[in-house]
């Protein structure tokens, strides 16, 4: 009978203890800096737990606190002094993070494109959608149909300007990446942005990332046996460095091939080559990320960064979160497309937003266009769709401290759901809409 049953969390919530979520965090550390030996972290989390029971008494709860020293501890006394060093860093920086909570909350972020932002307030305003409110007095109106048309003219426009700025650096462009986070319509961009282009005589040769993922087996996964597919260190940052060198070089590589069911990498795979006249496509969710093309020139780069940057207030007061209408689209496009229920992506949510403020959105200043892809419109269709699971999940998660993220994000995106004039029917969404990426129908062929 194991001393240890539950954990004392910083909130002062008492939890169940799970010996997996030692070996998880022991894993993670070691794949940041190239390990990915499960069976020694998972051996490594059995030393940490066996020197926790050594001072408890039966009856007693460790602290969170505890416990990760006993991590760093344990590391170090074993002779792993990277994996140590990257456990460490990312906790300090996490401590950091929380000092500073109270402290910025009155400071802009420096990870918010604030000019852009303003820009597209001012539009909102000007189109009397900048609230839930008087999206929802329009709708009962009948203007559903004029709110999407303006709403879809205004999106073709940031395509058209981001096509422009590729255009006047033809020259010097080897490589055009395409990044955001998760749902931002990066799919649906890029080949609107491909469309564009290729009507300007400009030849492009796409490089899909995914088919470097690291076998499934290899990645960290949590104590309800959720993956973690969303950092970067999923990826094999090495390899795809090295091809897109060799690329730009004028030599042919084998591309690797990822079949998802079976969670399997095939190497040499796929024989692709990059002319003179040609450029590299990139569609990537870490496409920022500085280890991907570390040793490729700024100058033969185009870098675009996508998000929902909807400027709209809600019943509270305050504004909508982008990564609330990014939670929508992923769950029902998953639904759609992977056979992954709403709930279950509404539980894996913390994953990608964790690795999104890591890994993704303190790059976007490296980006040399952002584009807004977000439809006022777009909450109206999602009420019907949605707005029953997320008060089904309000009552589900309310009192579960392991799901207190799934709660607090279930109770925000419910909120302002209940508040909006829905819309039943999608048929004023044109077919080649970003938003028919999420919700079907679209007509574009990816």
């Amino acid at each position: 009978m194991p001393k240890i049953t539950h954990v004392i969390k910083r909130s002062g919530a008492v939890v169940p203890f799970n010996p997996d979520r030692i070996a998880n965090a022991i894993y993670r550390a070691a794949v940041s800096v190239g390990g990915r030996d499960q069976e020694r972290a998972e051996w490594l989390a059995g030393q940490v737990v066996e020197l926790l029971e050594e001072p408890t008494s039966d009856g007693k709860h460790p602290h969170i606190e505890v416990i990760q020293d006993a991590v760093e501890k344990v590391l170090i006394e074993n002779g792993h002094a990277q994996v140590a060093k990257a456990y460490i860093l990312y906790r300090e920086e996490r401590s950091r993070q929380r000092r500073e909570a109270d402290k910025t909350k009155q400071r802009p972020s420096e990870n918010v494109p604030w000019e852009k932002t303003w820009q597209i307030l001012n539009w909102a305003i000007s189109q009397n959608v900048h609230t839930v409110e008087a999206l929802s007095d329009r709708i009962r109106r009948g203007e559903f149909p004029e709110v999407v048309k303006v709403s879809e003219e205004a999106y073709e426009r940031e395509v058209d300007r981001a096509a422009e700025l590729i255009v006047d650096r033809a020259d010097e462009i080897r490589m055009v990446i395409i990044s955001g986070p998760s749902s931002s319509g990066k799919t649906t961009t890029t080949t609107k942005l491909e469309q564009r282009l290729c009507g300007k005589g400009m030849e492009f040769v796409p490089l899909n990332v995914d088919n470097y993922f690291f076998d499934l087996e290899m990645h960290p996964k949590d104590e309800f046996g959720d993956f973690d597919f969303e950092t970067p260190q999923a990826l094999d940052l090495e390899l795809i460095n090295e091809h897109l060198q060799r690329l730009i070089a004028g030599e042919e590589v084998l591309m690797p091939s990822y079949d998802f069911k079976l969670g399997k990498r095939f190497m040499e795979h796929t024989p692709i080559s990059l002319s003179k006249k040609q450029i590299l496509l990139i569609d990537s969710l870490h496409g920022l990320f500085p280890a991907m093309t570390k040793d490729i020139p700024d100058e033969s780069k185009a870098r675009l960064y996508l998000e929902p940057l909807m400027q709209m207030k809600g019943p509270d007061d305050r504004y909508i979160r982008w990564t609330d209408i990014r939670l929508i689209r992923r769950m029902l496009r998953d639904a759609i497309h992977r056979a992954y229920s709403p709930r279950q992506t509404l539980e894996h949510w913390h994953y990608v937003r964790a690795s999104e403020m890591r890994n993704i959105i303190p790059y976007l200043g490296a980006a040399d266009i952002i584009i807004n892809s977000a439809m006022p419109y777009e909450i109206a269709l999602y009420r019907p769709k949605l707005l029953d699971d997320f008060a089904q999940w309000k009552k589900d998660y309310k009192d579960d401290p392991l799901r207190e993220d799934a709660y607090v994000r279930a109770e925000r995106v419910h909120s302002f759901l209940a508040s909006v004039e829905p819309v039943e029917s999608d048929s004023d969404v044109p077919l080649d809409s970003v938003l028919r990426e999420f919700i079907g129908g679209s007509s574009l062929e990816y």
